[in-house]
């Protein structure tokens, strides 16, 4: 009985649940369903045998063309391979692997044979791994630069320990004299910026002390609407999506919204013209990319986006960068992201930055949920 070629093939091919393996007609026309087809789309060989296979394709890939497409790139090349989103009957989209082969004989074209196999698993692993290396690099890169940094705020910061005790003193003994009583002022204002930069310094080196909180990211923030608001030019909105039922996170209020702050004015100016920019809280599944052994965790994420300028490639790439600044002398230290880095890895998270220029930038602060936060 099994000597029979044909019922062979068709006992190899029922054989075969984990690809789903059909033949197409030379119009696309499903002619043949095998089990893992049905496990993998959902269908039963009653319900596809006789329609078209674009019914599998995305609405926006089906109306573009793709599948008739693929058939075709087949047909010339003799075989076509490809990745890319599918549905299944339940409505589900699934990432495919998928190998088209044309049928010939006798050089006819007689239809397809058509190989999917569903990769979601995969690709899920492999973006969540490539975000936790891209992070990973990231802390590697500023690893060294951190430590001088935390050394020179120190030594900074003892310096202007002096100047302003000088300038306490010198202030008793000017007198009535309005002159030095405004060099005074201007001496001690420029004090006071140097005492600023340090502490921007010290968070970005992880070298100032953190006071750990847990708060609840939705019922905090509501709290600083106000003054956030007034950090923005009149023709910028300012909107909130902050999900109530979000797990707490351990983290510095105060350091929390600094960072925001400095957040929020850099969106406000890549929009000289105005726009919106967006203050979104959301829990989001990742790698931890300080974890020597892959580990998914969850975190918090606190999303700043806006629809502004956006920022080529190698912009981005250095806009954490201590003192880097696309602004003109005198209009920013270059801190900014630099303290929103710090304080971000102080408290066990990561930034991720997605930007594109003409669209906009999301700047995502990456904070373990609590329940997940290392003791």
């Amino acid at each position: 009985m099994l000597s029979d070629p044909s019922r062979q093939l068709r006992l190899l091919i029922d054989s075969v649940h984990d690809h789903a393996l059909y033949l197409l007609d030379c119009d696309g026309i499903v002619c043949s369903w095998n089990p893992g087809a049905q496990r993998i789309k959902g269908y039963t060989a009653e319900e596809v045998i006789g329609t078209h296979f674009g019914r599998f394709y995305l609405p926006a890939d089906r109306d573009a063309g793709a599948p008739l497409r693929l058939l075709e790139q087949a047909r010339q090349a003799g075989r076509h391979s490809t990745e890319g989103w599918r549905v299944r009957k339940d409505g589900s989209r699934f990432r495919a692997s998928i190998v088209i082969e044309p049928v010939i004989d006798n050089g006819t074209l007689l239809g397809f044979v058509k190989i999917t196999r569903d990769v979601t698993e995969n690709w899920q692993a492999q973006r969540l791994l490539r975000d936790a290396q891209r992070a990973l690099r990231q802390s590697q890169k500023f690893e060294g630069v951190a430590q001088l940094s935390r050394g020179l705020a120190h030594e900074f910061n003892n310096l202007l320990t002096t100047i302003g005790n000088a300038l306490d003193l010198l202030s008793v003994r000017v007198g009535d004299d309005p002159r030095a009583g405004g060099l005074l002022d201007r001496a001690q204002a420029a004090s006071d910026r140097g005492a600023h930069l340090t502490r921007q310094l010290l968070a970005f080196a992880a070298g100032q002390t953190l006071v750990g909180d847990q708060v609840q990211l939705s019922s905090l923030i509501p709290q600083w609407e106000g003054m956030l608001k007034r950090s923005c030019h009149g023709n910028v909105q300012l909107q909130f999506a902050l999900d109530a039922a979000l797990p707490e996170v351990l983290v510095d209020p105060t350091q929390l919204q600094a960072a925001l702050t400095n957040l929020v004015i850099n969106a406000c100016e890549a929009m000289p013209e105005g726009g919106r920019i967006l203050v979104a809280a959301t829990l989001e599944e990742r790698l931890d990319p300080d974890a020597e052994q892959p580990l998914r965790r969850r975190y918090v994420a606190l999303n700043v986006c806006d629809d502004g300028r956006g920022m080529p490639p190698d912009i981005a790439e250095r806009a954490s960068e201590p003192f880097f600044t696309t602004k003109d002398i005198g209009q920013g230290s270059g801190l900014g992201l630099s303290q929103v880095f710090g304080f971000t890895t102080q408290s066990g998270g990561f930034v991720d930055v997605s930007t594109k220029p003409g669209v906009g930038t999301t700047v995502s602060l990456l904070l373990p949920a609590t329940e997940d936060a290392s003791p």
